[in-house]
């Protein structure tokens, strides 16, 4: 069987049976087509760890992220997905008694911890109260930034939401997130007036919690709000709060999981809030919130 047909079914398996994300099987699609097309070979016996040598030499030599008037090479990071994807395809095989090249060979590429984008609290009022509320946009941007730091939702999943999703007679409710998972956020009292204020003066009889507004809304597309439309009101209401550093929905995120360990909440807790399934990745705020490191170079050093 060639590799482009195994490549199929490997897709349909983690769509399937791994209840991957369309999103997700879209990447493993991307990274692994990449690779197939760099090694140009059509069983999964003629895979060499020469080939994926060179293929790592190829990545680390491409273009990535454009930072001001240069190019940088492409992120380890993004290198190490590529390597993932093919190290999963790999362990497909073997579990199908297919012969290749064991998939433990391949070893990911060593990246720095990674850091976290956080504005100050006093930055994060500013942005709270940066919409107009005399308008129906301003009250559902307003909506929107008090129900992401509510709550720590992804983009995607609260684009995601319906009307019918949340019931505001309760303080909590249910999503479905990364995984297909279902996980139970809460409500502060700001996100609920605001939401409440935001439905109430909605004149349309659209399913979507958060649509659009303005000069194209009657060009026939979906009134739902989509991620980049969140994204750009983000950009707008941190320029209009005075934010110089870059302010996207998972900053928010960032905000709310750093303020829940900052005020005393246990690392479980909060792993469970974020709908992370390892909690090594939730063990990246901890640094950011760990008071006893400066209360002990406060009252030990330089005496």
């Amino acid at each position: 069987m060639n590799l482009n047909e195994l490549k199929r079914q490997f897709l349909e398996y983690l769509e399937i049976e791994r209840g991957r994300s369309v999103k997700t099987v879209e990447n493993y699609d991307r990274y692994l087509g990449r690779f197939f097309d760099f090694a140009k070979v059509k069983k999964p016996a003629d895979l060499t760890e020469e080939q994926i040598r060179e293929f790592r030499l190829y990545l680390n030599r491409q273009p990535g992220t454009k930072v001001g008037g240069r190019v940088e090479a492409m992120k380890r990071r993004t290198q190490n997905y590529y390597l993932i994807a093919l190290r999963a395809f790999l362990k497909f095989l073997r579990k199908r008694g297919i012969e290749a090249i064991s998939p433990e060979r391949i070893e990911l590429a060593k990246v720095p911890e990674r850091s976290l984008d956080l504005i100050s609290s006093a930055e994060l009022r500013r942005l709270m109260s940066a919409p107009d509320q005399k308008n129906i946009e301003g009250k559902r941007d307003k909506a929107i930034l008090e129900l992401l730091f509510s709550t720590g939702l992804r983009i995607s999943e609260l684009c995601g939401l319906s009307i019918d999703d949340v019931d505001l007679t309760r303080d909590e409710f249910s999503v479905r997130g990364k995984g297909d998972k279902v996980r139970v956020v809460f409500l502060s009292d700001e996100a609920k007036k605001s939401l409440q204020d935001y439905l109430k003066n909605r004149k349309d009889l659209d399913g979507a919690m958060f649509v659009r507004y303005g000069r194209k809304v009657n060009d026939g597309g979906e009134l739902r709000l989509s991620p980049r439309a969140v994204q750009r009101l983000l950009k707008k209401y941190a320029a209009k709060a005075g934010i110089t550093r870059k302010v996207t929905p998972h900053v928010i995120r960032h905000s709310f999981a750093t303020d829940l360990l900052s005020n005393g909440a246990d690392l479980r807790s909060v792993q469970a809030l974020l709908g992370h399934a390892n909690i090594g990745t939730t063990q990246v705020y901890t640094h950011v919130t760990d008071k006893h490191l400066r209360e002990v170079h406060k009252k030990f050093h330089g005496k």
